[in-house]
This record gives structure tokens, sequence and C-alpha cells, in this order.
């Protein structure tokens, strides 16, 4: 019988936690960096984020956490469905890890990428990539250099290792295996649609609406929908996200635009289905692995489930539809449940990846896979991303890109040095659209209930499900023990078909 890990395991919790704490400031940091940091405060805030970030890696390298690894891995049963075991095995991935890391490293890479979110910012602004460029090269490089640290399996490649953050187990070989059925799958649909005798109506979205009106109504939705604001509270940014620092202190961002609120809607939607996975997260294993998502692409499920099961459903517009007129009054009048309805399920190819409807999305997250793959590995000099982006756009999305703006200088991930994320987003769909089927099975009645605004029972059946558990379970292992099966594109596809050939008279 194995012998008891205390103390040891005690103090190894406590080297968890304040790396925790560590990380929970960084979180407010970035958060107040992209919506209330004065510009001067850039060159500052890039120093205060290396140094917690080479704070944070020292606690996880320490000789001293991987002696207490050691300890704990002899007297504790990790095979075992508990607790304790499941946070010594994730300490024991983010050790092992963290040691293969130079903190120099640690502290340049968090040091460059604050600044280059700066420099995202003002050369999007511009539609500037030049002014970008010499930051993204920095960037990547020092990507390909923590890459090599981590390392890959002799069959894979460089994104293999960075996307091991995001997705542990994720390969690029993995993901193009799903990835490429999926996009023939979904050009098919595509074409379906493109050629249907019938087209949703827009007409919600061609009217302008004031910015204060519009936060008002998403407001409302994110309290109804389950959104804490006593724990948590919506701002505006450049790029809708979710940060803050733990459970009970949750930041949303999201954004609008003057005549489009089913976009600032569907923003709103996804960061707050983060937000209540990051509300869901137990405070007593605060600063543990047990306290955290278990992987970017199960926090994704969340925010894609929120947005589009819900959020983009006929029933849901039943509730919704007559919410408007209180927040915009006279503007919307003739706009029903079903002119809403249409109009946040109107499918367009475009060039906004957070814009897209939900038969292009996938697409746009594909095109942004192959690009990193072929920058990490050398393929892709960083100069010739923009040709190589509009080149892929027109291929994809038969879409002409105008400027840089509205092309490859539209997401903030790689000015975060975050190469190796994107394709979580739809690992992240397929997950969302086998969960919710998994709900529906459980709960009878529950997508037909959002049209009397009962949307508890899902947060609910969530928090319990998939919430609670932190990464006690890996990404596959919680989507088996959730659905019953591994995951699959199917879902998604029936999803996708349900809707949009009834929608164009298919």
């Amino acid at each position: 019988m194995p012998l008891p890990a205390a103390p040891a395991y005690d103090r190894l919790v406590a080297i968890s936690r304040e790396a925790g704490l560590l990380g929970s400031v960084d979180g407010l940091l970035g958060w107040d960096q992209e919506t209330m940091m004065p510009p001067g405060g850039g060159e500052h805030r890039a120093r205060q984020l290396a140094l917690l970030a080479r704070l944070r890696h020292e606690r996880l390298a320490s000789p001293e956490l991987g002696g207490l690894l050691a300890d704990c891995e002899g007297r504790i049963d990790l095979t075992a469905d508990t607790i304790e075991a499941a946070n010594v095995r994730a300490l024991r991935h983010d050790h092992d890890r963290a040691v293969r890391l130079p903190a120099s490293l640690v502290e340049e890479i968090a040091a460059t990428a604050s600044t280059a979110q700066h420099v995202w910012a003002e050369a999007r602004e511009a539609s500037d990539f030049g002014r970008f460029q010499p930051w993204l090269e920095k960037t990547v490089d020092l990507c390909r250099q923590k890459a090599a640290c981590y390392g890959w399996a002799g069959d894979g490649e460089p994104w293999d290792a960075l996307a091991e953050d995001y997705e542990p187990g994720c390969t690029a070989a993995g993901v193009a295996e799903v990835f490429t059925p999926l996009r023939d799958r979904l050009r098919i649909l595509l074409e379906e649609i493109t050629a249907a005798p019938t087209r949703p109506s827009g007409r919600l979205d061609e009217i302008e609406l004031p910015q204060a009106a519009q936060m008002a109504f998403c407001r409302e939705i994110a309290e109804a929908i389950g959104f804490d604001f006593s724990r948590g509270r919506l701002d505006t940014s450049t790029h809708p996200f979710c940060g803050g620092s733990h459970c009970d202190d949750v930041r949303l961002t999201t954004r609008f635009h003057p005549a489009m609120v089913t976009d600032a809607l569907s923003s709103t939607m996804h960061e707050c289905g983060h937000g209540m996975y990051e509300q869901g997260l137990l405070y007593e294993h605060a600063g543990t692995p047990c306290g955290e998502s278990v992987s970017l692409g199960i926090h994704e499920s969340q925010s894609r489930l929120w947005e589009n099961q819900v959020g983009r459903s006929w029933s849901f517009w039943q509730w919704a539809a007559p919410r408007l007129a209180p927040h915009f009054g006279s503007a919307v009048d003739g706009i029903d449940a079903r002119a809403a309805y249409e109009s946040a399920n109107r499918v367009a190819p475009g060039l906004i990846r957070v814009e897209a409807d939900e038969a292009t999305y996938n697409m746009h997250v594909m095109i942004r896979f192959e690009l990193e793959r072929a920058l990490l590995s050398g393929d892709l000099a960083v100069a010739e991303l923009p040709e190589t982006w509009n080149g892929m756009y027109r291929e994809y999305l038969g879409v002409a890109v105008p400027d840089d703006r509205r092309g490859c200088l539209q997401d903030i991930h790689w000015s975060m040095a975050a190469l190796g994320y994107f394709p979580t987003y739809t690992l992240g769909t397929l997950y969302s659209a086998q969960f919710f089927e998994a709900a529906c099975d459980a709960i009878p009645g529950l997508a037909e209930g959002f049209a009397e605004g009962q949307f508890a029972p899902l947060l609910a059946w969530l928090r319990e499900q998939i919430h609670r558990h932190g990464r006690r379970y890996s990404p596959r292992q919680l989507c088996e023990r959730v659905t019953g099966r591994p995951l699959s594109a199917e879902p998604l596809m029936r999803h996708l078909e349900a809707k949009f050939r009834p929608l164009h008279g298919l």
C-alpha cells in the first residue's frame, strides 16, 4: 500500500499555489494592458510581465519541485482517479517542460510579447504589416528556440512542441488528419449553400445601433445565460478575450460595430462561455492543476457552445428577440424572432475570423494552422506572410483581401507568441457539438427550454460534467467520459447540415 504523501504533497501544492498567484497577477496586468493602460505604459509593462514570467517559471522548474514530485510519485498511486494523483501527474508534466526552458528565454518571450502586442495594435490600426514585421520575425525566432528546447518526436515537427502547451497530446499530423476530411465536407456544404434558392435575411445587422445600447443588451444576455457579474466584468477591447486572475475575478471583453449587433452578441456569448468555465472551476483548488482548465480546446468548446448551439439557435431567438425593443426602441421595429434568427445565421464567406458564420469559421482556422506550421518550419518567411495569407483566402474562401488590417493583422495571437494555438478553435468547435448532443440526450427538452429563458440546466450540466474537474482528466479522457466516444466531426456536421439546409431551402 502506498505511504502517505504528506508533507511532501502539501509543500508541492504550496509551490503550485505560489506559481498560480504569479500567473493570476500576470492575468490582471494582461487584461489591463488591453483595456485600461495608457499607451505610454507599454515599456514598463513589458518589464513587469517579463519578471512575473521568470518568477513563475523558476517555481515550476525548481529542483525542489522536482524532488517533491519524485517523493510523491513514490507514495501516491498515479493511476488512481483522485485529486492528489491528478495534481501530481499534471505538475510532473509542467515541471518536465519548464526545466527544458532557460529562464532567460521565458523572460525574453514575455517581454517581447508585451511590446509586440502594442506594436501589433498600432500596425493593425494603420493597416501596415511592415511596422509589425520585425516584431513577428523576432517572435517566430523565439518560438523556434522554445520548440527546440522542448523537442518533439522523431516524425513530428516544431509546431508539435508548442501546441503541447495549449492542447496536450496534439500534433500537427493529428490535426491535419482531422482537418482535411472536415474541410472537404465543409466545402460540399458551402457549395450547396452558395447554389441554394433561398438566402436568410440580414435585416437586424443592417440597422445602426448605439454602442451603449448594444452593451446593455449584451450584458442582459450574459447575465441571463449565467455569467456572474459579482465575480466578473465586461469591457471593450480591440480583440475580444477572457482574462482575469481566478474563478472569482473573471474579466471579459467584447467589441462593437455600429451596424452588426449580432456580432457583438456572438462575441459576448463566446467570451461568456470562457468566463463561465472559469467561474465553474473550484476555488478550493485554485492555483493547482485541478483548479485550472484542462486545455484550450476544451475551453473553446465552452465558448463555441454558448455562441453557436445556444446563441444562434431558433429557440434562443424566440426568447431574445423581444428583448431588442427595450434597448433599441423603434429602430428594431419589424425585427421578430425569425428575422433575428436569420440575421444571426447568414452564411457569407468573409475576411474576419471572429465575425465568421458557423459554416465558414473553421476555414479561417485551417488557414492559420497551415501558416503557423510553415512559419515555424522556415518554409514561409515572415515577409511573405501577407501575400501567402491573401492567396489562401482566395483559395479557401473565394474572397479578396483588401488590406493588412483585414488580412494577416486581424488576430492578436501571433503578437502574443501564441503559435500552436489556432487549431484549438476548431477542436473546440468539434467538442462543443459533441458535448451539446450529450447534454440534449441527458436533459430532455433542453434546447426547447431556451425559448423560455431556461439556460440554467445547461450550465449546471456543464459545471458537473466539465468545469469542476479542472485538469483531473486529459482532453481525450474528458471527451470520452462525457460523451461516451472519442472526438468526431460527425456531431458538428449534423448540427451544421440540420440548420443551414432548411435555412437555404434545401
